[in-house]
């Protein structure tokens, strides 16, 4: 249900506010929107008034936001760009067929962009929008239908479909491997470890997986799975990498395993999604096709991404 009609100002008013808010100019808000300045003034004031706020100082020839203006401007920046968006996203495809999918950026390079073009042959009449997310976020304030998360399911109030585990395995360049040979998990101590800073406690784990001992572990962070695969290829160091989204260093040379069969489960990835809409027809194809797609990885572990 909408609040009541005074709480909702017309889409001029609001447009007038926006414009000047951001310029900080009415003159400047006036030219962006066609209209003369006393039409704006004119705008602004009824919007005052309908709020029963103060949004504008005015000193002389200028305005400045006041407090409450200030934290209005953000809020109706946000709710004209949602609305300018799903306008976009109508007019791209009349049918509504468009899922907003938040994606990890290198699960989503490596891993889905390349195997997109796959389902948008097969639902011609949907549209895919990705935005890179790596937290989780509440589904009740964004416009995003869906997720791909990793981690311990921990997304109140979402549906989650279980795709995938991952397991990670310490990667380095040839050429790091010949400076510091590894005979033994032990040995791996003695390289430069490279650390993402959203797994803080990932060598840890690895390390006492492995039953070694260890006092403090140092070397350089990343905040990013691709940065942090770019300096292992460049013999920066070992990182603990998830296979699967390495495999293409791993068949070119460009990485190695810094010792054998050494694996290390990490954690699931999941499609999160409101529960209200599971039944919404673009998220139900790609919730099929995107299980489908990792069945058809499990039959064939060397396919080619893209195949």
């Amino acid at each position: 249900m909408l609040p009541p009609r005074r709480f909702l100002p017309s889409f001029s008013l609001l447009s007038a506010f926006e414009a000047a808010a951001r310029t900080g100019s009415v003159t400047a808000a006036a030219n962006e929107l066609g209209l003369t300045q006393s039409a704006v003034s004119r705008q602004i004031s009824a919007l005052e008034k309908q709020l029963g706020v103060a949004l504008f100082l005015r000193e002389r020839q200028t305005i400045r936001l006041t407090i409450a203006g200030d934290t209005y401007a953000r809020e109706v920046r946000e709710a004209l760009r949602r609305i300018s968006s799903a306008s976009l996203n109508l007019r791209a495809n009349p049918s509504g067929g468009t899922l907003n999918l938040a994606i990890l950026p290198f699960f989503g390079m490596r891993w889905l962009t390349p195997r997109l073009p796959r389902f948008l042959e097969s639902h011609p009449g949907i549209v895919v929008n990705l935005i890179t997310r790596l937290e989780p976020f509440d589904f009740r304030f964004d416009t995003l239908d869906a997720a791909i998360h990793f981690g311990e399911p921990r997304w109140p109030g979402a549906a989650l479909t279980l795709l995938m585990d991952e397991e990670v395995i310490p990667a380095c360049s040839p050429v790091c491997l010949e400076r510091h040979p590894v005979r033994g998990p032990g040995d791996v101590l003695e390289m430069p470890l490279l650390h993402l800073n959203t797994r803080p406690d990932a060598w840890e784990s690895w390390f006492a997986a492995q039953n070694v001992g260890f006092d403090a572990l140092h070397g350089m962070l990343f905040d990013q799975f691709m940065t942090m695969v770019e300096a292992a290829s460049a013999g920066l160091g070992v990182a603990l990498l998830p296979r699967f989204l390495i495999a293409r260093e791993l068949e070119l040379g460009l990485l190695v395993p810094a010792i054998g069969d050494r694996a290390m489960a990490t954690g699931q990835y999941h499609l999160a999604f409101p529960p209200d809409r599971g039944s919404y027809p673009p998220l139900m194809a790609f919730r099929n096709w995107i299980l489908a797609e990792i069945d058809r990885d499990r039959l064939a572990p060397n396919r080619a991404i893209g195949q």
